[in-house]
């Protein structure tokens, strides 16, 4: 092997600190990709001339459901036996501490280990739907929008993986294998960097579709929040608000996880004995309602 090409992975997993207030580059990787998503859709709620009064609730909706989702996800999909099984494992599933004594109730501030995409995405959709029922602004169109962001924010989810030594890949021999001195010192791939650039380019993607068949400089009238792919003699345009860009958004993101997963270590020992790892079982489904929205993006087109 040429071990020589290796590249030796022992970041510190907080940036910097405040006085006694430490920022952890997972942290500061989450709140960067959050803040790119909210700019991208505040941007694309300006174009399609939709209230700002309308907007101001989405973050929240979507901080809230991401976060609960994803931490209830990582819990009952990958550790059910450890947060469901005595109060301390529960109380550690809704609240960012772990208990340091099995004999007493002494805690520590640590914030959320553990959090699953497949979670987020499931909270993300509940969150919508809450808040599409509560502003009035059409479902498939808050879906779209958000798809279109969605790429950058989970680029740099990944990205916070990365700094953080976790969802490690599997032993290769690859010149571009990362050895993680946190965790074993092996050559693994870098799986964590490889969705960081896939999701990256997703966004990418989405923006250029996006211009290129929504654009209202182009002519087309997406500005109309009730009817927002209709132009003045009715006829439908573009793409926005069918679902094609949620759909689109579903079956990138799960198809490249699904095959991902053939590169990364198990998360939980439970997995080694299973044909596919939970990761790829709980992809499948997604990747099927974004086939399905997609195909009935086209008929509504």
């Amino acid at each position: 092997m040429n071990t020589f090409l290796f590249i030796n992975w022992n970041p510190d997993i907080e940036a910097f600190h405040i006085g006694s207030l430490s920022f952890r580059w997972y942290s500061l990787c989450w709140l960067i990709g959050l803040a790119l998503a909210y700019i991208v859709v505040r941007k694309l709620y300006k174009d399609q001339k939709i209230p700002q009064e309308k907007f101001d609730p989405l973050f929240i909706y979507c901080f809230l459901g991401i976060l609960i989702g994803a931490r209830l996800g990582h819990c009952l999909f990958y550790q059910p036996g450890e947060y469901l099984t005595s109060m301390k494992g529960f109380i550690e599933m809704l609240l960012p501490i772990h208990f340091t004594d099995p004999d007493s109730w002494s805690w520590k501030l640590t914030g959320y280990e553990g959090l699953a995409s497949h979670g987020g995405t499931l909270g993300l959709m509940l969150a919508l739907w809450l808040y599409v029922n509560r502003v009035k602004v059409p479902l498939w169109q808050v879906l779209d929008n958000i798809a279109i962001a969605t790429g950058i924010t989970a680029c740099f989810i990944r990205l916070g993986n990365l700094m953080n030594s976790e969802i490690i890949g599997s032993v290769t021999s690859v010149p571009w294998a990362f050895v993680f001195e946190q965790r074993d010192g092996l050559p693994r791939h870098p799986a964590q960097l490889y969705e960081a650039i896939a999701y990256g380019l997703l966004f990418f993607i989405m923006l250029w579709i996006y211009k290129k068949r929504n654009n209202p400089k182009n002519g087309n009238e997406t500005g109309n929040v009730t009817t927002p792919l209709h132009n003045r003699e009715g006829q439908g345009v573009g793409l926005l608000g069918t679902g094609f860009y949620f759909g689109f958004c579903l079956t990138y993101i799960f198809t490249f996880r699904f095959f991902v997963e053939f590169f990364k270590k198990t998360q939980v020992g439970f997995e080694d004995s299973m044909p596919l790892d939970m990761g790829q079982l709980l992809s499948i489904p997604f990747v099927a309602i974004g086939i399905y929205c997609m195909i009935k993006a086209r008929s509504k087109k």
